[in-house]
C-alpha cells in the first residue's frame, strides 16, 4: 500500500512583527491555512521569531531566514524545493516582506506578484511616476538629498507640501510644510536624516483607503475605509470607519479607479490596500500596498462581511479550492470602526475607565499598552500608538460614535517628565549620568539598490544600511555610516552588534582625547582602542563604522574636517573611474573605464574595447585561471590597459602577467585587508586597491598607503556599494592615490553618476560630497 502524499505547504515569509496587531494578523493567516489542510512553515529573522512565540506555536515549522534579503529567501526556498520540500503557496502579511514573497514565488514558479512591480510600489516616488504615466492624478513630487533641493522644489511649486521618507511606514517622519521656515523641523523629524527623502504637494481632501483581494488575477474590492487623522503638521491616523459613509456613485468611482490602477501597476496576487484622497478635482491616488491595511482592518472586514476569511480567500483562489469564488464572497451587512488612544505626553500616574471599555459587548478588540509608571511620548507616528478600541455596529455613523465614546471614557492622569523617549527608540546609554560620554545609537535598515550590480561571482540587489550615532544632550555629535552586503560576507546585524559594543567601550576610554594640551597625538587613544579591537577579532566593517563616528566627533570639536585633523593633504577634486558591471553597455564619454570581467563573454568585451581612447582599468575579480589568461593574453597585450585589477585566482601567475604587460599597473584587491596583505600585494603584483571596509577605516588604510608610496607601488582607492557619507569619508585619502574608484554610492543612493566631485569641508567633521561643475582650465575649484 502506497504512503499518503505529504500535505501541501504554505510558506509564510516574514511571519509577524512584534506588535500585537502584526502577531494577530500572522496567526490568523496561519490558522486559515491549517483549516484548509495546509501545512504551515513560517520564516522570519531569528530575533523576531523568538519574540513572537504565538506565531511559531500556531505554525507547523519555523526557520530563521532574513526576509530583508529577497534573493537569499528565494535561494533558501529553492534549495528546499530541490530536496523535495516544495511549498504549494508563498504568502506574506508584512509590508517589508513583500519583495521577498514576490522573489520567492517567482523563483519557484508559484502564484505571486511580479518582483519588479512590488519593488516599484514600495518606492513611493517610483509608484507615483508609474501612476502618473498611466493617467492617474498624482501630486507633484521630488526626491531630495538635502535642504537646498527641498527649498528649490518649494520655490517651483504651489504649497503647502509634505515631507516624508522615501520608503517608510506608520506615517513616521511625515510632516506638513507651509513654507521654507518649516523645512528645518520637518527634515529633523525624518527617521534617517542622511537618506534621500520626498517633498510632494499637499493634497486637500478627505482620506480613504480601499481594501480588497485579487481573484483570478483581477482586483476585487471588499470595502472603502474612511480615515480620521490628527491635525497637521503630523499625519497620524487616529481612527478608521468601514465601510466609508459615501454615496453609491462615489463608491463606484473609487472602486473603478483603484482596480484600474492596480491593473496598470501589473499587480495580480494576494490582498491589497490602496490609499487615496477625494478632492474637488477628483480622486487622487496615494500609496499602494499588496497586503491588508493596518489599524485592525483585518478584524473589521470579517465583521462587516460575516463569514469572510481574508487569507483563506487568497489560498482558495491560488490553489483552486473554490470553483466560483467571486460569487461566494460574503456580502457586506454591517459596519465597524477603530479608534486609537492619544493620551497627553508625560508619565502616567493613573488610568480609569479601562475595564468598562474592554468588556463592552460591541467591542471586537481592545488593547492598552500603558499603565501607571509608563511614559507616553508625543503622537507623531503609528509607532507612538499606545492602544486601540475596535467596535461593531449597524451603520458607519453608529460605529464611529461608539468608538469615539469608548476611547474618550478612558481617563489618563499624567505628570510632566524632563525627557520623553519615543516608544521603541533605538539607543544604548554608554555611561548613564557620566558627563561628556556619549550615548551610542545604532540603526540598521535593508535597502534595495537602484539597479542590480553584477560581477564575476555574484549579483547584488540589496544591502544593509547601518548608521552609528554618538549623541549628547539629545544632539548627534559624531556619526558613522556604512552598508553591508552578504555576498562579501558582511553580516549587517552582526556588524551592528559588534560596532555597538566597541563604541560603548571607546566612549569610556577615548573621551575628550582631543583636548590634550601636551602636544601628543589627539587620535592616539582611538587608534590604540581600534588596534586592540582588531587584535581581539572585531571585524573590519564594525571598526570602520566606529572609527568614522569617533573621528567625526573629534574633528567637530576641534573645528576642522577629518582630513585636517589627521594631517592629510587636502583631497582636491576626486576624478572617478566609470565602473561598468558585467552585462551593462560600455559608455564612451572620455572617462577612464573600469570594466568588470570574469564572465563567459570576456573575449567579446575585450575585442569591443580595441581602439577605445579612454584609459582602461580591467577588473576580473579573480575570475581567470591559467587557461583564461593564456587565451586572453594577446588581446590584453594589444589593449595595454592602464590597470589590471585582481586578474587571476593563482598569485603564482602574477610575475608572468607583469612581464607580459610592462606598461600596465597590476593591483590586488580581493583579500587585501591588513598591513601584511598590503605588503604581499606590493611585492607580488606591484600595486594594491585599498578599501576602508576591508582595512577597518582610514587609520589602518593610511598605514598601508604610506608603505605602498614609499615602495613606489601603484595605489588605487576603492569601495564597495556604500552610502555617500562613507564614500566621502574614503575620498579624504584620494590625494594619496593614483586612481579613485569611489562611485559605489551611485547604486545605493539617488545621486546621479558624474565624472568627478569635490568634498565640501566648510563644516567640521566628515566632509560631504559636493557636486559642483568642472572648473575651467586654469581655474581653481571653490568648495
Amino acid at each position: 500500500m502506497s504512503a499518503a502524499p505529504p500535505p501541501r505547504e504554505l510558506l509564510l515569509i516574514g511571519g509577524g512583527g512584534e506588535m500585537t496587531l502584526s502577531v494577530d494578523v500572522a496567526v490568523q493567516a496561519v490558522e486559515q491555512a491549517r483549516a484548509r489542510g495546509l501545512r504551515t512553515h513560517v520564516t522570519n529573522r531569528a530575533d523576531t521569531l523568538a519574540a513572537t512565540p504565538a506565531v511559531t506555536a500556531a505554525a507547523d515549522a519555523a526557520t530563521a531566514v532574513d526576509f530583508a534579503r529577497p534573493g537569499d529567501t528565494a535561494d533558501w526556498a529553492a534549495g528546499r524545493a530541490a530536496e523535495g520540500e516544495r511549498p504549494a503557496l508563498v504568502f506574506g502579511v508584512r509590508e517589508m516582506a513583500q519583495e521577498a514573497v514576490a522573489a520567492t514565488a517567482d523563483a519557484l514558479g508559484l502564484p505571486g506578484n511580479p518582483p519588479a512591480a512590488v519593488r516599484r510600489i514600495r518606492t513611493k516616488d517610483a509608484c507615483r511616476a508609474a501612476l502618473a504615466a498611466a493617467g492617474f492624478r498624482q501630486p507633484a513630487v521630488r526626491v531630495c538629498r538635502d535642504a537646498s533641493e527641498a527649498r528649490a522644489f518649494l520655490a517651483a511649486t504651489a504649497g503647502p507640501w509634505v515631507v516624508k521618507p522615501r520608503d517608510g511606514a506608520d506615517s513616521a517622519g511625515v510632516r506638513k510644510v507651509t513654507g521654507p521656515d518649516d523645512l528645518p523641523a520637518a527634515l529633523a523629524g525624518l527617521p534617517d536624516r542622511e537618506a534621500p527623502f520626498l517633498v510632494e504637494e499637499f493634497v486637500e481632501g478627505g482620506e480613504f483607503s480601499v481594501e480588497g483581494v485579487f481573484v483570478g488575477g483581477s482586483p476585487r474590492v471588499l470595502a472603502v475605509t474612511a480615515k480620521e487623522k490628527l491635525p497637521p503638521p503630523y499625519f497620524v491616523e487616529i481612527g478608521h470607519v468601514l465601510p466609508a459613509d459615501i454615496s453609491e456613485e462615489t463608491r463606484r468611482s473609487v472602486e473603478e479607479t483603484v482596480t484600474a490602477a492596480l491593473t496598470a501597476l501589473e499587480l495580480r496576487f494576494g490582498l491589497f490596500h490602496v490609499e487615496l484622497w477625494l478632492t474637488a478635482e477628483g480622486i487622487v491616488l496615494g500609496e499602494v500596498h499588496v497586503r491588508i491595511g493596518g489599524g485592525w482592518i483585518h478584524r473589521m472586514l470579517p465583521h462587516v462581511r460575516p463569514g469572510l476569511e481574508l487569507y483563506g480567500t487568497v489560498y482558495d483562489d491560488a490553489l483552486g479550492l473554490s470553483v466560483d469564488l467571486p460569487a461566494t464572497l460574503p456580502a457586506p451587512e454591517r459596519a465597524a470602526a477603530a479608534r486609537y488612544f492619544a493620551p497627553p505626553e508625560g508619565r502616567v500616574t493613573a488610568v480609569t475607565g479601562w475595564d468598562a471599555v474592554r468588556t463592552h459587548p460591541a467591542v471586537l478588540h481592545a488593547e492598552l499598552r500603558v499603565g501607571p509608571g509608563d511614559v507616553v511620548p508625543g503622537f507623531r507616528s503609528g509607532g507612538d500608538r499606545v492602544g486601540a478600541v475596535v467596535v461593531g455596529a449597524a451603520t458607519p455613523a453608529e460605529a464611529r460614535e461608539l468608538a469615539r465614546e469608548l476611547v474618550a471614557s478612558v481617563r489618563f492622569t499624567v505628570e510632566p517628565v524632563e525627557t520623553v523617549e519615543p516608544v521603541g527608540a533605538v539607543g544604548v546609554d554608554a555611561a548613564p549620568g557620566v558627563p561628556g560620554r556619549p550615548e551610542v545609537c545604532v540603526d540598521l535598515e535593508p535597502r534595495p539598490l537602484t539597479s542590480s550590480f553584477r560581477i564575476s561571482h555574484m549579483t547584488i540587489e540589496t544591502v544593509d544600511h547601518l548608521r552609528l550615532r554618538l549623541v549628547q544632550a539629545g544632539r548627534t555629535v559624531g556619526e558613522g555610516e556604512i552598508t553591508a552586503d552578504s555576498g562579501y560576507g558582511q553580516d549587517g546585524p552582526a556588524i551592528a552588534a559588534e560596532a555597538e559594543v566597541l563604541a560603548r567601550t571607546l566612549a569610556a576610554t577615548c573621551d575628550d582625547a582631543h583636548h590634550r594640551a601636551d602636544g601628543s597625538d589627539p587620535v592616539a587613544p582611538l587608534r590604540a582602542g581600534l588596534e586592540k579591537a582588531a587584535a581581539d577579532g572585531v571585524g573590519a566593517p564594525a571598526r570602520m563604522l566606529v572609527e568614522m563616528a569617533f573621528l567625526d566627533r573629534a574633528a567637530r570639536r576641534a573645528g576642522v574636517p577629518v582630513w585636517r585633523l589627521l594631517g592629510l593633504p587636502e583631497p582636491g577634486r576626486v576624478r572617478l573611474l566609470h565602473t561598468v558591471p558585467i552585462g551593462e553597455d560600455i559608455p564612451l564619454d572620455g572617462r577612464p573605464l573600469k570594466i568588470k570581467l570574469g564572465g563567459a563573454d570576456d573575449e567579446r568585451i575585450l575585442r569591443s574595447l580595441l581602439g577605445v581612447p579612454a584609459p582602461l582599468i580591467l577588473d576580473a575579480n579573480r575570475g581567470w585561471d591559467r587557461q583564461d589568461w593564456e587565451r586572453l593574453r594577446p588581446l590584453l597585450a594589444e589593449l595595454a590597459p592602464a590597470v589590471l585589477e585582481d586578474p587571476v585566482r593563482d598569485p603564482a601567475l602574477l610575475p608572468a602577467i607583469r612581464a607580459a604587460l610592462p606598461g600596465t599597473a597590476v593591483v590586488l584587491d580581493e583579500g587585501i585587508a591588513t598591513a601584511d596583505d598590503a605588503s604581499f600585494a606590493v611585492g607580488t603584483a606591484g600595486g594594491l586597491n585599498v578599501k576602508l571596509m576591508r582595512f577597518g577605516g582610514i587609520l589602518p588604510a593610511l598605514d598601508a598607503l604610506t608603505d605602498a608610496t614609499e615602495r613606489g607601488a601603484a595605489r588605487m582607492l576603492g569601495c564597495f556599494l556604500e552610502p555617500p557619507r562613507a564614500i566621502a569619508y574614503a575620498a579624504q585619502l584620494a590625494g594619496l592615490c593614483d586612481w579613485s574608484d569611489l562611485d559605489g554610492h551611485f547604486w545605493v543612493s539617488d545621486d546621479r553618476p558624474v565624472p568627478s566631485y569635490g568634498l565640501d569641508s566648510s563644516a567640521p567633521g566628515i566632509p560631504r560630497i559636493a557636486y559642483t561643475p568642472e572648473p575651467a582650465r586654469g581655474e581653481a575649484l571653490a568648495i
